[in-house]
C-alpha cells in the first residue's frame, strides 16, 4: 500500500493576475501631491527668518535628491534633470525618467511613447495677521508602462514635514492584450489608502473620495495631534502665557482645517 502524500497548505499570498499585453503598456499614471508644513513665528523677524530657512532647506539641490530617491523606488531610469532656485522664495525641479534605460543619453529628449516625468515645486508664504506660515510642496510622478508611482507614496509623505497630505491618483488612456481587448487600468486599487503604512494612517485623520468607473482616487490626510513646541518658530511654548498658548493652537488649528476642507471656514 502506498503511502499518502501530504501537502503542506502555505499562507503565500497569490500573484496577481498578469494581462499579456499586445505590445507597449500605453497606460499613464500620475499621482499629485500637496504636503503642507505649517508654523507660527511670533514676531515679523521670525517669521522672516522662517521663510529663508525653508527656502534653503528645501532648496533645488535638496529637491533633486529627492526625487532621485523616488526615481530609484519606482524603479525608473533618468534621463534628464532641471532644476531651479527662484528669487525671493521657492524651488522647482523636472526630471524626465523612463521605463527602460536609454544609452546613449540624448542631449535634449523631447518626448518618446514610453518617457514621463517627476516634478516638484515650492511656496513658501506667510500670514502677518495671525504669525501663522504655510509652507506647500506640489509633487507629480507620472508614469508610462510598467512601474508605478504609488511606490512612492510613503517616501513623498516622509520626506517633508506633513501636516496635511492631498493627493490624487489618476489612470489615463488604455492598453490592449494579445486579443485586441482594450483595459483602461492594470492593477486593483480601492483606495489611495492601500498603499500608505499604517503606523503613517493612524497619525492622520483621513477622507477618500473615490470616482472607481473613471479611475480616479482622492485621499486627504490631516494630523490628528500636535506638540505646540514643534510648531513654533524661534521661541519655545515654555515663553508663551497660557492664554497666548492657546491662542496660537487655534489658529494653527484654524489654518490646517481650512488647507484640509479647501475652504474658508473662520
Amino acid at each position: 500500500m502506498c503511502a499518502k502524500k501530504v501537502v503542506k497548505k502555505t499562507n503565500r499570498p497569490k500573484r496577481p493576475h498578469k494581462i499579456k499585453l499586445r505590445g507597449f503598456n500605453n497606460l499613464t499614471k500620475t499621482l499629485s501631491f500637496n504636503i503642507y508644513d505649517v508654523c507660527y513665528a511670533r514676531a515679523p523677524q521670525a517669521r522672516k527668518e522662517y521663510l529663508e530657512y525653508i527656502d534653503e532647506e528645501y532648496n533645488s539641490e535638496r529637491l533633486v535628491k529627492i526625487l532621485t530617491e523616488v526615481a530609484d523606488i519606482i524603479g525608473a531610469n533618468i534621463l534628464n534633470v532641471s532644476s531651479q532656485d527662484y528669487d525671493p522664495m521657492g524651488a522647482s525641479v523636472t526630471i524626465l525618467i523612463a521605463e527602460e534605460p536609454v544609452d546613449p543619453k540624448p542631449d535634449q529628449v523631447l518626448a518618446h511613447l514610453d518617457k514621463s516625468h517627476l516634478c516638484i515645486h515650492t511656496y513658501p508664504e506667510t500670514d502677518s495677521r495671525t504669525g501663522v506660515s504655510t509652507f506647500r510642496v506640489d509633487v507629480d510622478v507620472s508614469t508610462c508602462g510598467k512601474i508605478s508611482p504609488l511606490k512612492a507614496l510613503n517616501h513623498l509623505i516622509n520626506s517633508f514635514e506633513s501636516d496635511i497630505v492631498l493627493m490624487d491618483y489618476k489612470v489615463r488612456g488604455f492598453t490592449r492584450d494579445v486579443k485586441g481587448t482594450k483595459h483602461y487600468i492594470d492593477h486593483k486599487i480601492l483606495s489611495i489608502q492601500q498603499f500608505i503604512k499604517k503606523s503613517t494612517l493612524d497619525l492622520y485623520q483621513c477622507v477618500d473620495i473615490n470616482i472607481h468607473q473613471e479611475n480616479l482616487f482622492h485621499t486627504k490626510m490631516l494630523l490628528r495631534d500636535f506638540n505646540l513646541d514643534n510648531y513654533l518658530f524661534a521661541s519655545a511654548a515654555k515663553d508663551f502665557s497660557p492664554e497666548e498658548k492657546a491662542r496660537v493652537k487655534e489658529s494653527l488649528q484654524k489654518e490646517m482645517t481650512e488647507i484640509f476642507y479647501s475652504k474658508n471656514i473662520y
